[in-house]
């Protein structure tokens, strides 16, 4: 990993394929996929790393009052397909987004799989938020997250950090720092430090799906 360039931050190569076993290999380094339709696949490993600690997690008391007593419920692993069809919809600032059919397609294997999960937040039966990633061992790697309503998003982390207590997950990654993630009790580590815990804690180990643990 020391190969990563400092500019563009963390950028280590580029070529290859998204085959599942190319992912997982990948991801057990700590390297992720990022680029768009104009380039070839590029692979990342930045350093420091955000990563969030499960019992780190900070919920506000505004957010606490919401998951009490707002209109939304959330599930796990429910559907798949269109959380991440929602991280990949366009947002706001612009139309293009990273997530095209191919990377779409290759999440979706390593979920048929038993290592990609989601969590959703409905309101009602309408899906309004959710994040996916993928587990290996005792490590979450989370990918992206959308909210087509306010705190959507962020009840859906909540619901993940629920579900890593109960499946002894010790590791949440969220790749790059954002004021938005360390507001919620993420933070940064070295790229060494990030290695050491994917040593002691990632297993290429499919869960298959996630069952409620409520």
């Amino acid at each position: 990993m020391d190969q990563a360039l400092r500019e563009p931050p963390g950028l280590l190569a580029a070529g290859g394929d998204l085959s599942p076993a190319r992912l997982l290999a990948a991801y057990e380094r700590g390297v992720f996929p990022w680029y768009s339709a104009q380039q070839p696949i590029l692979w990342w490993s930045p350093d420091p790393r955000m990563v969030l600690f499960p019992d780190e997690f900070r919920c506000s008391r505004s957010l606490s009052k919401t998951l009490k007593n707002g209109p939304f419920s959330t599930r796990v692993d429910h559907a798949f397909g269109a959380t991440i069809r929602g991280c990949a919809a366009p947002r706001r600032s612009g139309p293009d987004t990273w997530l095209n059919a191919e990377m779409i397609d290759s999440y979706g294997q390593l979920h048929e799989l038993g290592f990609g999960h989601s969590v959703e937040t409905y309101r009602q039966d309408r899906l309004v938020g959710g994040l996916y990633g993928l587990q290996l061992g005792q490590v979450f790697f989370g990918e992206s997250m959308f909210s087509l309503e306010r705190d959507a998003s962020k009840i859906a982390l909540a619901r993940l950090v629920e579900e890593c207590r109960a499946r002894d997950i010790q590791v949440i990654d969220c790749q790059v720092a954002s004021a938005h993630l360390a507001g919620l009790g993420a933070r940064e580590v070295s790229r060494s430090q990030f290695v050491a815990l994917l040593r002691q804690y990632a297993k290429r180990e499919p869960k298959g799906v996630w069952v409620a643990t409520e």
